[in-house]
């Protein structure tokens, strides 16, 4: 099977600092690696004692980091000069709510979000697949229900990130 589906691709271009976006981006949401979360998973017992970990685990956007790459770094390695990084980050307690009705979701969370310093500007930017357009091609109302709130949390964290409109 093949479907076809049109992706909508956001950017948030900010007079920050390359160093400032990333800082505030990292302090808005909790870390958490893919060990640590088995470890989670493995020790709740109930679905409140695995929500409540979880929480504990959130930065105050209510997201969490599962995975950061620092492009910039490997590419100075092969003689590239970048500044950019991307991270997995996401919320399984989010995820649930469309998690629930459709598995096909599992594709599209976590969600990844890039800053880099754009190399002919010198801007720094934010950017990201807005997750309702990766969960369109599901066709399920449900599911773009929530994806749709997840659109706004992760509209407000660009937005305290970069302090820049998109």
């Amino acid at each position: 099977m093949r479907d076809e589906s049109t992706l909508v691709h956001v950017e948030y271009v900010s007079e920050r600092p390359f160093d400032e976006a990333v800082a505030a981006f990292e302090k808005a949401v909790g870390s958490i690696g893919s060990n640590a979360f088995g470890q989670v998973v493995a020790a709740s017992a109930q679905a409140n004692d695995f929500e409540n970990r979880v929480r504990s685990m959130e930065g105050p956007s209510g997201f969490m980091r599962f995975l950061d790459i620092d492009h910039g770094a490997w590419m100075a390695r092969v003689g590239l000069a970048a500044r950019c990084k991307l991270y997995v980050l996401g919320n399984p307690l989010i995820a649930r709510t469309m998690l629930e009705h459709d598995l096909g979701v599992g594709l599209n969370v976590p969600l990844r979000a890039m800053i880099y310093e754009d190399p002919k500007s010198g801007k720094t930017r934010m950017a990201y697949d807005l997750p309702s357009s990766l969960m369109a091609r599901l066709a399920n109302q449900k599911v773009m229900a929530a994806a749709k709130g997840l659109d706004e949390k992760l509209a407000s964290l660009a937005k305290a990130v970069t302090g820049a409109e998109a």
